[in-house]
């Protein structure tokens, strides 16, 4: 009998990625969650309609399920971080409380779910999980995300302390690829250049100096660590870093992304708009000694791969998908 995994999330970024990917293993009868969003053809999937913010639609969705992958979350980029830093705390600190107590209360066997890594200080050196100092400050432009995460990875470890439920919390780098967010308001910076480069006529315009570092990992590099997660995680808790392993500035992903887009385009910097101003990359060591990870998509070859999908996927003048074929 195939296990169910119960996806949530399953319209969002993350989240659509892990249920075509789960979807397409045929290992699994998945069900996927939606709130707003219409659902999408997900070959032999079950959809449910749910607001994890209520506890009882909460209860209903993890009855007789085995994994939970939560990716469900509000989300968005930098210009909300700074401008209504709210939005990355209540609701996301409630829906996670609930989810984790029914999930325990329904003895599901492993739950998976998506940190981050805004928890680490700016550094030039690869960051291992050790290196999160709960006394020093975080930037304060993350204060509210970063310590929202904290505490839900600290829910993981209390519910798998009293029961026998697995939890993964998995601090991943900047994740992009396939449905990620590509309009301007809500994106991150691999998304939100991509948009720029592929809409621009003669140039494009980047946030600050460019001279911030980050680490890129592409989501099917994030999926494949999941499975490994659920095949292979040797305790109860584990938390893990994940990604690419290289660090590379906004200014060089730029001129990357213009090179890959076989565009002539000026770049210029624009200094009134928000950026926050922290480098890192990830030392991933612990998820390859236990889990046998190792991401294998590069950054070019990630580059390439996802302004082929824009080209295929996203009108450019609405920035909306385009009508896609079932998983």
């Amino acid at each position: 009998m195939k296990q169910k995994v119960l996806i949530c999330g399953a319209t969002g970024f993350v989240g659509r990625n892990m249920a075509e990917a789960f979807v397409r293993s045929g290992q699994y009868e998945v069900h996927a969650v939606r709130f707003n969003r219409p659902e999408y053809a997900l070959a032999d999937a079950v959809w449910h309609r749910a607001d994890l913010r209520q506890p009882e639609a909460v209860e209903a969705l993890t009855q007789g399920m085995d994994i939970i992958i939560q990716a469900a979350a509000t989300t968005s980029g930098a210009k909300d971080i700074v401008s209504r830093p709210y939005l990355h705390v209540t609701d996301n600190a409630v829906m996670n409380s609930y989810l984790f107590r029914a999930a325990f209360a329904a003895k599901v066997k492993h739950v998976v779910f998506f940190s981050c890594t805004v928890m680490y200080p700016s550094s030039d050196a690869a960051l291992t999980e050790e290196d999160f100092d709960a006394n020093r400050p975080l930037h304060p432009r993350y204060f509210g995300v970063g310590h929202t995460k904290l505490y839900v990875e600290k829910m993981c470890e209390f519910f798998a302390g009293i029961s026998d439920t697995k939890f993964t919390a998995i601090r991943h780098s900047n994740i992009y690829g396939p449905y990620d967010k590509f309009d301007l308001e809500r994106s991150h910076v691999f998304g939100a250049t991509v948009t720029k480069v592929m809409t621009a006529k003669d140039k494009v315009v980047v946030w600050g100096t460019g001279e911030e570092e980050r680490d890129l990992l592409h989501v099917d590099d994030l999926t494949a660590f999941v499975e490994a997660a659920i095949a292979k995680q040797p305790e109860k808790f584990r938390l893990y870093n994940c990604g690419l392993g290289q660090a590379i500035s906004i200014k060089a992903l730029v001129q990357k992304i213009v090179e890959a887009s076989g565009k002539t385009l000026a770049i210029e910097h624009d200094l009134s708009q928000p950026t926050i101003k922290t480098s890192l990359f990830l030392d991933c060591a612990r998820a390859g000694e236990e889990l046998g990870w190792q991401p294998k998509v590069s950054l070019d070859a990630g580059i390439r791969h996802t302004i082929a999908w824009w080209r295929d996927h996203v009108d450019p003048q609405t920035l909306a998908f385009k009508a896609l074929k079932a998983a």
